[in-house]
Protein backbone atom coordinates (compact mmCIF):
# COMPACT_ATOMS: atom_id res chain seq x y z
CA UNK A 1 0.00 0.00 0.00
CA UNK A 2 1.35 3.21 -1.25
CA UNK A 3 2.32 6.30 1.11
CA UNK A 4 -0.28 8.97 0.70
CA UNK A 5 1.12 12.54 1.31
CA UNK A 6 -0.52 15.67 2.50
CA UNK A 7 -0.38 17.93 -0.71
CA UNK A 8 1.96 20.81 -0.85
CA UNK A 9 1.06 24.44 -0.45
CA UNK A 10 2.57 25.44 -3.70
CA UNK A 11 0.33 22.99 -6.11
CA UNK A 12 2.59 22.47 -9.84
CA UNK A 13 2.09 19.58 -12.13
CA UNK A 14 5.59 19.67 -14.07
CA UNK A 15 5.68 17.82 -17.26
CA UNK A 16 5.19 13.67 -17.11
CA UNK A 17 3.95 13.73 -13.79
CA UNK A 18 1.19 12.38 -12.58
CA UNK A 19 -1.09 13.31 -9.65
CA UNK A 20 -3.32 10.73 -8.20
CA UNK A 21 -5.35 12.17 -4.90
CA UNK A 22 -7.23 9.84 -2.68
CA UNK A 23 -10.59 11.62 -1.31
CA UNK A 24 -12.41 10.52 1.54
CA UNK A 25 -16.19 10.41 0.54
CA UNK A 26 -17.72 10.29 3.88
CA UNK A 27 -17.35 13.79 4.82
CA UNK A 28 -18.77 15.98 7.78
CA UNK A 29 -22.40 18.14 6.97
CA UNK A 30 -20.82 21.44 7.50
CA UNK A 31 -17.82 20.03 4.69
CA UNK A 32 -21.00 18.88 2.38
CA UNK A 33 -22.47 22.44 2.21
CA UNK A 34 -18.98 23.97 1.45
CA UNK A 35 -19.41 20.95 -1.64
CA UNK A 36 -22.65 21.46 -2.57
CA UNK A 37 -22.29 25.48 -2.82
CA UNK A 38 -19.40 25.04 -5.14
CA UNK A 39 -21.55 22.45 -7.57
CA UNK A 40 -23.35 23.93 -10.76
CA UNK A 41 -26.83 23.31 -11.51
CA UNK A 42 -26.17 20.53 -13.76
CA UNK A 43 -24.82 18.44 -10.56
CA UNK A 44 -27.29 19.90 -7.97
CA UNK A 45 -29.82 18.31 -10.38
CA UNK A 46 -27.61 15.17 -10.84
CA UNK A 47 -27.40 14.88 -6.59
CA UNK A 48 -30.99 15.01 -5.96
CA UNK A 49 -32.19 12.19 -8.05
CA UNK A 50 -30.31 9.52 -5.97
CA UNK A 51 -32.43 7.66 -3.65
CA UNK A 52 -30.06 7.05 -0.63
CA UNK A 53 -28.69 9.84 0.91
CA UNK A 54 -25.25 8.51 2.03
CA UNK A 55 -25.29 8.16 -2.35
CA UNK A 56 -26.18 11.73 -2.62
CA UNK A 57 -23.40 12.78 -0.41
CA UNK A 58 -21.46 10.69 -1.68
CA UNK A 59 -21.31 12.36 -5.15
CA UNK A 60 -21.53 15.64 -3.42
CA UNK A 61 -18.11 14.60 -1.69
CA UNK A 62 -16.65 13.76 -4.78
CA UNK A 63 -17.77 16.45 -6.95
CA UNK A 64 -16.97 19.18 -4.31
CA UNK A 65 -13.37 17.75 -3.92
CA UNK A 66 -12.78 17.45 -7.97
CA UNK A 67 -13.62 21.41 -8.01
CA UNK A 68 -11.50 21.87 -5.12
CA UNK A 69 -8.57 20.10 -6.52
CA UNK A 70 -8.63 20.96 -9.91
CA UNK A 71 -9.49 24.62 -8.80
CA UNK A 72 -5.91 24.81 -6.83
CA UNK A 73 -4.32 23.47 -10.05
CA UNK A 74 -6.04 26.29 -12.33
CA UNK A 75 -6.01 29.09 -9.59
CA UNK A 76 -9.83 29.73 -9.64
CA UNK A 77 -12.20 28.93 -7.19
CA UNK A 78 -14.05 25.64 -7.19
CA UNK A 79 -17.34 27.33 -8.33
CA UNK A 80 -15.25 28.75 -11.33
CA UNK A 81 -14.35 25.42 -12.77
CA UNK A 82 -16.15 24.54 -15.88
CA UNK A 83 -16.45 20.74 -17.37
CA UNK A 84 -17.35 20.03 -20.79
CA UNK A 85 -18.74 16.10 -21.36
CA UNK A 86 -17.42 13.86 -24.14
CA UNK A 87 -19.54 11.93 -26.41
CA UNK A 88 -19.81 9.10 -24.29
CA UNK A 89 -19.73 11.48 -20.98
CA UNK A 90 -16.52 11.90 -19.58
CA UNK A 91 -15.92 14.63 -17.93
CA UNK A 92 -13.55 17.15 -19.49
CA UNK A 93 -12.28 20.85 -18.76
CA UNK A 94 -14.01 23.20 -20.93
CA UNK A 95 -12.30 24.99 -23.60
CA UNK A 96 -11.98 28.28 -21.59
CA UNK A 97 -9.33 25.97 -19.55
CA UNK A 98 -7.41 24.36 -22.41
CA UNK A 99 -4.12 26.37 -22.03
CA UNK A 100 -3.28 24.52 -18.95
CA UNK A 101 -2.90 21.55 -20.41
CA UNK A 102 -4.99 19.53 -17.40
CA UNK A 103 -6.21 15.99 -17.71
CA UNK A 104 -7.84 14.20 -15.51
CA UNK A 105 -9.79 10.95 -14.34
CA UNK A 106 -12.36 10.25 -11.39
CA UNK A 107 -13.14 7.20 -9.79
CA UNK A 108 -15.21 6.22 -6.86
CA UNK A 109 -15.97 3.17 -4.90
CA UNK A 110 -18.32 3.20 -1.60
CA UNK A 111 -16.98 5.69 0.60
CA UNK A 112 -13.35 6.55 -1.04
CA UNK A 113 -12.48 8.76 -4.18
CA UNK A 114 -9.26 8.49 -6.42
CA UNK A 115 -8.38 11.21 -9.02
CA UNK A 116 -6.20 11.37 -11.83
CA UNK A 117 -4.28 14.42 -13.22
CA UNK A 118 -1.81 14.82 -15.40
CA UNK A 119 -0.92 16.75 -18.76
CA UNK A 120 -1.06 13.64 -20.59
CA UNK A 121 -4.21 11.40 -21.15
CA UNK A 122 -4.88 9.44 -17.93
CA UNK A 123 -7.74 6.92 -16.62
CA UNK A 124 -8.08 5.78 -13.31
CA UNK A 125 -10.32 3.14 -11.95
CA UNK A 126 -11.35 2.10 -8.60
CA UNK A 127 -13.52 -0.88 -6.85
CA UNK A 128 -13.97 -1.93 -3.44
CA UNK A 129 -13.73 -5.78 -3.53
CA UNK A 130 -17.44 -6.97 -2.52
CA UNK A 131 -17.78 -10.26 -2.23
CA UNK A 132 -19.47 -12.03 -5.40
CA UNK A 133 -20.91 -15.49 -6.50
CA UNK A 134 -21.30 -14.74 -10.47
CA UNK A 135 -16.94 -14.12 -10.59
CA UNK A 136 -16.57 -16.64 -13.01
CA UNK A 137 -19.62 -16.09 -15.43
CA UNK A 138 -18.98 -12.04 -15.54
CA UNK A 139 -15.40 -12.96 -16.59
CA UNK A 140 -16.80 -15.31 -19.29
CA UNK A 141 -19.10 -12.34 -20.52
CA UNK A 142 -16.51 -9.51 -20.40
CA UNK A 143 -12.76 -11.16 -20.90
CA UNK A 144 -10.98 -12.77 -23.11
CA UNK A 145 -10.96 -16.24 -23.19
CA UNK A 146 -7.40 -16.89 -21.83
CA UNK A 147 -7.84 -13.81 -18.63
CA UNK A 148 -11.42 -15.99 -18.07
CA UNK A 149 -9.48 -19.19 -17.78
CA UNK A 150 -7.20 -17.45 -15.27
CA UNK A 151 -9.87 -16.80 -13.50
CA UNK A 152 -11.54 -20.19 -13.15
CA UNK A 153 -8.66 -21.87 -12.80
CA UNK A 154 -7.81 -19.99 -9.48
CA UNK A 155 -8.87 -20.71 -5.91
CA UNK A 156 -11.63 -18.98 -4.70
CA UNK A 157 -9.80 -16.88 -2.56
CA UNK A 158 -7.57 -15.48 -5.31
CA UNK A 159 -10.61 -15.35 -7.98
CA UNK A 160 -12.00 -12.12 -6.34
CA UNK A 161 -9.13 -10.36 -6.26
CA UNK A 162 -7.72 -11.31 -9.97
CA UNK A 163 -11.57 -10.48 -11.33
CA UNK A 164 -11.53 -6.92 -9.60
CA UNK A 165 -7.81 -6.37 -11.13
CA UNK A 166 -8.45 -6.78 -14.88
CA UNK A 167 -11.85 -5.29 -14.48
CA UNK A 168 -10.07 -2.17 -13.23
CA UNK A 169 -7.21 -2.17 -15.52
CA UNK A 170 -9.20 -2.77 -18.27
CA UNK A 171 -11.70 0.26 -17.05
CA UNK A 172 -9.15 2.31 -16.50
CA UNK A 173 -7.52 2.33 -20.11
CA UNK A 174 -11.16 2.40 -21.07
CA UNK A 175 -11.96 5.90 -19.45
CA UNK A 176 -8.74 6.98 -20.65
CA UNK A 177 -9.23 6.27 -24.01
CA UNK A 178 -12.91 7.71 -23.71
CA UNK A 179 -14.29 4.43 -25.32
CA UNK A 180 -16.17 3.34 -22.17
CA UNK A 181 -17.14 -0.17 -20.61
CA UNK A 182 -19.08 -1.65 -23.64
CA UNK A 183 -15.36 -2.57 -24.82
CA UNK A 184 -13.88 -4.11 -21.80
CA UNK A 185 -13.43 -7.68 -24.14
CA UNK A 186 -11.57 -5.16 -26.13
CA UNK A 187 -8.36 -4.33 -23.79
CA UNK A 188 -6.12 -7.32 -23.20
CA UNK A 189 -4.49 -7.49 -19.66
CA UNK A 190 -1.58 -9.57 -19.24
CA UNK A 191 -1.47 -10.48 -15.36
CA UNK A 192 -0.78 -12.92 -12.62
CA UNK A 193 -1.05 -13.24 -9.01
CA UNK A 194 2.17 -12.16 -8.36
CA UNK A 195 3.07 -10.00 -11.25
CA UNK A 196 2.03 -6.60 -11.79
CA UNK A 197 -0.39 -5.79 -14.99
CA UNK A 198 0.25 -5.06 -18.28
CA UNK A 199 -1.28 -3.70 -21.31
CA UNK A 200 -1.41 -5.82 -24.24
CA UNK A 201 -3.36 -3.82 -26.27
CA UNK A 202 -1.39 -0.96 -27.27
CA UNK A 203 1.79 0.05 -26.52
CA UNK A 204 1.52 3.72 -26.35
CA UNK A 205 0.06 3.24 -22.97
CA UNK A 206 0.98 2.27 -19.53
CA UNK A 207 -0.79 0.96 -16.52
CA UNK A 208 -0.19 1.24 -12.86
CA UNK A 209 -1.89 -0.79 -10.38
CA UNK A 210 -2.31 0.39 -6.76
CA UNK A 211 -4.17 -0.17 -3.41
CA UNK A 212 -5.47 2.32 -2.01
CA UNK A 213 -7.03 1.38 1.11
CA UNK A 214 -7.79 -2.10 2.62
CA UNK A 215 -10.11 -4.04 0.15
CA UNK A 216 -9.79 -1.98 -2.36
CA UNK A 217 -7.91 -2.28 -5.89
CA UNK A 218 -7.18 0.19 -8.80
CA UNK A 219 -5.23 0.84 -11.72
CA UNK A 220 -4.27 3.90 -13.26
CA UNK A 221 -3.75 3.81 -17.12
CA UNK A 222 -1.43 6.75 -18.81
CA UNK A 223 -0.62 7.59 -22.21
CA UNK A 224 2.56 6.72 -22.73
CA UNK A 225 5.84 5.70 -20.61
CA UNK A 226 8.36 7.25 -18.36
CA UNK A 227 5.99 9.33 -15.65
CA UNK A 228 6.31 10.47 -12.79
CA UNK A 229 3.81 9.24 -9.68
CA UNK A 230 3.42 11.45 -6.72
CA UNK A 231 0.37 10.22 -4.70
CA UNK A 232 -1.46 13.35 -2.19
CA UNK A 233 -4.16 12.21 0.42
CA UNK A 234 -7.22 15.38 -0.12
Amino acid sequence: MRNWLPAPTDLTLSPNDVHLWRINLEQTESKLEDFTASLSGDELTRAQRFYFPEHRQRFIAGRGSLRAILGSYLGVAPSEVEFDYEPRGKPVLAEKFAKSGLAFNLSHSQGLGLLGVSDRQIGVDLEYMRSMDDVEALANRFFLPRESELVRSLAPNQKQEIFFRYWTCKEAYLKATGEGIAQLEQAEIYLTPTTPAKLQTSGDWSLYELVPANNYVAAVAVAGCDWDLKCWQY
